[in-house]
């Protein structure tokens, strides 16, 4: 889970702005926000509790079942799984981000989150989102090339040029999230406010705002367009590419084996983007924000969760190095044969 500390101190030596006037009973500076969640139904409670803490500790392990498994197999040391591992990675931190405070609040029977606790939530969730949508379009140039361009694959895919598809994703991640945070300082609350959402997001806050919010605004829909739009654009072409390659091959068997080399990460893609949108159209149609939170918990949790047994059961190469894995006896000898099991 991220470690919010060294955030939370940077955070604290930033003066927060003013409040503007709007009324003087209401002039306060706001140290926490509450934080209203799914429902505050006692039974309830129990079962969203269990609900999202299997949910999380499937998410966990699961992505760091993979992480484990590249870094011990050295047939996988190749571009596509090494981008693997750090989707897997950033999908720990990502869920991390948010399930967490939600399970401790409920357990705790609190909704408080404190103002440096919702921003720092603000800039990891802000951080790991974008760079999932990177690291999708960076998986999806890989295909591109493996596809179309087999015989120059391991020229082009240097270990030089990965490494340095990465940087560029994590400082573009790190930047946005930077930016995103640095102008919620400026944002002013004038009482203390209720977030009908499950953890802290950009937009809500912004709608609660009692400060002007139009350049914070403009910004997030621009960066919605450019490193949201961007990166899909990229996959769209790298697949449209793909596709022209592959219907290029003349037996049905070729084309079944070259595109069940990309099948994994389409589904991703597709459950990814798909989520996300639904999520934002459902929100703007209904207007409810607690339809939004519960929509929410497909990009947030269940994406995550699910991204692992994509790329295990439609993956030969995985599947082999899980077993491989297992094989070790690494792990007490009760989850090795569950795990066995189920692959």
């Amino acid at each position: 889970m991220p470690d919010f500390d060294y955030l939370c101190y940077f955070i604290s030596l930033f003066p927060r702005s003013h409040l503007h006037h709007m009324e003087p009973s209401n002039e306060t500076q706001i140290s926490k926000f509450l934080l209203l969640g799914f429902s505050e139904e006692p039974g309830m409670q129990l079962l969203i509790f269990g609900l999202f803490l299997s949910m999380y500790l499937i998410t966990v392990f699961g992505n760091l079942l993979i992480i484990l498994a590249i870094s011990t197999d050295p047939n996988l040391y190749v571009p596509m799984y090494f981008f693997l591992a750090n989707l897997s990675f950033a999908d720990i931190c990502f869920t991390s981000t948010t399930i967490p405070k939600m399970l401790v609040n409920i357990r705790t029977q609190s909704k408080v989150i404190t103002y440096e606790d919702c921003i720092a939530q603000i800039y990891f969730f802000i951080l790991f989102g974008v760079l999932d949508a990177f690291l999708l379009s960076v998986m999806a140039y890989d295909r591109f090339v493996a596809i179309c361009h087999p015989l120059h694959y391991t020229i082009i895919m240097n270990p030089r040029l990965c490494g340095l598809l990465i940087l560029v994703s994590w400082i573009m991640s790190v930047l946005y999230s930077l930016l995103q945070t640095l102008m919620a300082f400026q944002l002013s609350f004038c009482t203390e406010v209720e977030i009908p959402h499950f953890f802290c997001e950009l937009n809500q806050m912004l709608q609660l705002a009692c400060s002007d919010t139009f350049l914070n605004n403009v910004v997030m829909y621009l960066a919605a367009v450019l490193l949201g739009g961007g990166p899909f654009a990229g996959i769209l072409y790298s697949y449209s590419k793909i596709v022209s390659s592959i219907r290029g091959i003349a037996s049905a068997k070729g084309k079944y084996k070259t595109f069940s080399t990309c099948a994994s990460h389409l589904s991703v893609v597709c459950l990814f983007y798909c989520t996300m949108l639904g999520v934002y159209l459902s929100s703007a149609a209904t207007h409810s924000s607690r339809s939004s939170a519960t929509a929410s918990v497909m990009y947030t949790v269940v994406t995550p969760m699910l991204n692992p047994f994509i790329y295990s059961l439609r993956n030969k190469d995985m599947k082999r190095a899980l077993k491989a894995f297992f094989g070790k006896e690494t792990l007490p000898w009760p989850i090795i044969i569950i795990l066995k099991k189920c692959l």
